[in-house]
């Protein structure tokens, strides 16, 4: 069973609140997050985004686009589903998969019960002029 921080739970609660009372939704990507923006905070022109996760949190699922987006680079909101944005040689995302059993491991790793290939030795390391 997973802790639940006392203090996570306030912040979630005190975003979604944020987003009902201020935000106004944008749009969604493919990955179900959703895009808000709100009024600017007094004294600064930019108005404020920000994006809701629909799980875990995890900005590597932010596509190009909608990065571009919420970080003022364009006014332009993307469009829905394959935009002026995306190319037919982009990859759909995939999830970071350091630390997992789905983690790339180069041959020879340990983990992969393999042996490093041997070194040619040609190479010298530098040194410096005496």
């Amino acid at each position: 069973m997973a802790k639940v921080s006392i203090l996570g739970s306030l912040t979630n609660f005190q975003i979604l609140l944020f987003t009902l009372l201020r935000g106004k939704l944008v749009g969604k990507d493919s990955s179900g997050n959703k895009y808000y923006r709100g009024k600017p905070r007094r004294g600064i022109t930019k108005e404020r985004r920000w994006v809701i996760y629909p799980g875990r949190a995890e900005s590597s699922t932010v596509p190009a686009e909608w990065h571009g987006w919420l970080h003022h680079q364009t006014d332009r909101v993307p469009e829905e589903g394959a935009g002026p944005y995306r190319k037919d040689w982009q990859k759909p995302h995939q999830p970071n998969m350091t630390g997992s059993d789905g983690a790339y491991l180069p041959p020879g790793h340990p983990l992969k019960g393999g042996a490093r290939a041997a070194t040619t030795s040609d190479y010298v390391a530098w040194q410096p002029p005496q």
